[in-house]
Order: C-alpha cells, then structure tokens, then sequence
C-alpha cells in the first residue's frame, strides 16, 4: 500500500511569492494570523521584478522608488522579518480535496492543508503561439519575461537588432532591457492607433531611447530558419505589407493569468480577465480560498499588486476569526468600451475593494471617460474623470460611484 504523503497544516497558505503574495504574507504574519507558509515554484521568491532590472518600482506600497531586483529583495525581507515561512522551488500540482493541496519540491511530495489560502499567481504574456503569429520556428523570439530572465538573471546575449511586439508599459521594459544588452531596439508595433503606455513613456521612448512605434501594425510573419532574420508587418488600415529585418523579436504584454489552480479546483471564473471571480473582500466562490494580484487584473503595476495583498490580507484575518457567510451579492458587469472589471461581486457590509477602486480594461482611447453606472434601466451614477481610458493599461474608477447601488436588484452596468 502506497503511505499517504506528509500533511502541512498552517493557518494560511500563500501560493506564488510575488508582490502580491509577499506582501499579503507580511501583513498577515504582522497581524497575528499564525503559522504563514509561502510557496513559489521559483528558485527565489519575488516574481516578476526579480529580474526586471530597471527603477520605477515601490511608488504606492513602499512610498519609494527602486529597482526590481532590490524592490522583491524588500518584499522577500518584509514577509521573513514578519514571521512568515516562504518555501521556493516549490510547486503546487493539484487539489486532493476542497481544502487541501498537492505539493511536489526537492524534499519531496507532500499535502497542505491550510484554514485559509491566498491564490496570488499572477499572470503571464502570450508567447507567439498563443497569438497564432505564423512562419518560421527560428531562434530569437522571446516574451518580455523571458528576455529578462535571460539577460539579467543568466547574463546572456540576445541578438542585435529587435522588434517589439506591443506598446504597453511592459513594452519599454523590454526595450531598456534589449539595449543593455547590446541590441538595438528597431521598430515597436502597436496594433492601436496610439502606444498603449502613458504619453510620457512614450515621448521618452521616442526621443531618449529613440525607438519608433508603428501603430494601427500587426506582425503577420516570422521569418527565418536558424534564427530569426526579418518579420512581415501589416498596416490594419491599408493592408500594405513590408518587412522589416531583425534577429530578435520580443512579444510583449497582452496578458492572462495563471489559472490553473483555479480552473482545477473547479473556482468561478469571470470571462473577462479570465481569472478567478472576487467580491471586494477577494473571496473566492470557493469558502476560504482568496485571491489577489495580477491574477484578478491582468496587468496592473507590481505595487498595486502589493496593495491588493494587503487588501486581501486583512479579509483573511476576518475569515480565521469567524467571518460570516456572505450572501449572493450584485454582480457587477463591464459594458463596451471596456472588457474587463475587477472585482466583479458587491456585497452588502463588505469593505470597499483595494484603495477604494473598481479597476477597469479599456479597448479604445477615450480622453474624458464619463462613467456611467446603471442598475435595472436606472443611472445610478455618472461622473467624469480627469484621467483617459486607455487600452493596455487599468482603468481606475473610484468606488464611491456604486453608493446608490441596490443589493437587492440586478447586475449593475458600468459603461461610457
């Protein structure tokens, strides 16, 4: 007879040592909430900005700012310094029932079952077959994620001249990667009639990095046997083709998160993000399972993934305390432009989400959004905001607009 695995029994489990993760850990540990155990697949815990070698993060959470590297060395610090247990190189492969998890790592095979678990695994970038980009198999295509892995955690060569694939924030991430690494950032493609970054990334990309952005262009072709050698871009407007010579692509954000464990454990999950279905406390459809991070809102920044671990942090603790039974709750529904709307459950006496705002997916540029929220044929609210709606990055709306929200009436809109 096969003996059961070893059984872990903490208070909270925390799956994925990103920000999100990390800083849901540390607040939980500093709150009392007792035995914290982290796991990361990863050798070292700290996600994405482990090796994302550039400034520019910890501006909400931390009040500073810093690089990647030196960002997720603070967090991995801040949870270990609470009290929290981060065990890395640890993969979670499955559910064995509603409450307990199936775990493989060096020391072996073994079960979790925690009195809560936090779900904060982030989200990736569609590599090139999910974008069904055809041509050539040649070497020299990458994601964002992995060129970073590549140059800054192994110290490796790409090529000499790339193509970005995208306009996002993540875009120029990867451009100031590409060009400290030796390789000339030749053309950025953006399929909308803008870059999707913030104006002012883009007028530096423009003039300080000097790299030109294509926009209204797809690529429709990858060419090259051995190594990438060119790519087909298409104008989506005229059609006309050209093609552009590199040895390097990088496809960059459009993003979906790591579903997996939710899928298996059979979790609602919401059609827009493609995540896992939260109310404003991030409970989960399944009783005592939360989630957080970018696995809600594919892609916010890594600090507001951060502040959403301290969010959720704080709901945990009511649930080890004896929360109540929440009841059905209004759903909430994102109506074109938008495609997305996280949370997506308001509850009568739940806290408002994280920093007080519903975060939305815009699909089309709209400089002066006026949101409107609507209930059963009713406005319920309409304000308009001082900041553009714009694909490739959230859109913030403050979540005092759903005050004249009824519980007990139907799906509330919310819209342009």
């Amino acid at each position: 007879m096969t003996p059961h695995p070893p059984l872990i029994q903490p208070d909270v489990l925390v799956i994925g040592g990103g920000p999100a993760g990390l800083t849901a850990a540390a607040e939980l540990a500093g709150r009392g909430a007792g035995h914290v155990l982290v796991v990361d697949r990863e050798h070292a815990a700290g996600g994405i900005p482990r090796h994302s070698d550039h400034t520019g993060y910890g501006l909400r959470d931390l009040h500073r700012v810093m690089s990647g590297p030196a960002y997720a060395r603070r967090l991995v610090d801040g949870a270990t310094r609470a009290g929290a247990e981060i065990h890395t190189r640890t993969t979670v492969t499955g559910w064995s029932d509603q409450r307990t998890l199936d775990v493989t790592s060096p020391d072996g095979r073994y079960r979790i079952r925690p009195r809560a678990t936090v779900l904060a695994t982030g989200a990736r970038e569609r590599p090139r077959s999910a974008r069904r980009i055809p041509g050539d198999r040649p070497q020299g295509v990458y994601t964002t994620g992995q060129l970073q892995n590549l140059v800054h955690l192994h110290h490796q060569s790409v090529g000499e001249r790339a193509v970005v694939v995208g306009g996002e924030l993540v875009s120029w991430s990867a451009v100031v990667t590409l060009r400290e690494a030796g390789c000339t950032p030749a053309l950025m493609v953006s399929a909308y009639p803008k870059a999707e970054s913030y104006g002012a990334f883009n007028a530096a990309g423009r003039s300080v990095l000097r790299v030109p952005v294509a926009t209204r262009t797809r690529v429709t072709r990858i060419i090259g046997k051995g190594r990438c050698r060119a790519v087909e871009i298409e104008h989506l407007d005229t059609g006309r083709r050209r093609t552009v010579e590199c040895d390097t692509v990088v496809f960059t954000g459009d993003w979906i998160p790591d579903h997996e464990l939710v899928r298996a454990a059979g979790i609602a999950l919401d059609d827009g993000t493609l995540g896992p279905l939260t109310d404003t406390a991030l409970r989960t459809s399944r009783p005592g399972v939360f989630a957080a991070g970018n696995l809600l809102h594919p892609v916010d920044t890594a600090d507001i993934a951060a502040l959403d671990g301290r969010h959720v942090a704080r709901q945990v603790v009511e649930r080890l305390r004896g929360d109540r039974t929440p009841d059905e709750g209004v759903r909430l529904v994102a109506d074109a432009p938008f495609r997305w709307v996280a949370p997506q459950i308001l509850r009568a006496g739940d806290s408002a989400p994280a920093r007080g705002r519903l975060l939305l997916w815009s699909d089309e540029f709209v400089r002066f959004p006026k949101v409107t929220v609507r209930q059963d044929g009713r406005v319920v609210a309409r304000r308009t905001l001082a900041w553009p709606a714009a694909p490739g990055r959230v859109f913030r709306v403050p979540s005092a607009l759903l005050d004249g929200v009824s519980y007990e009436g139907g799906p509330v809109h919310i819209g342009l």
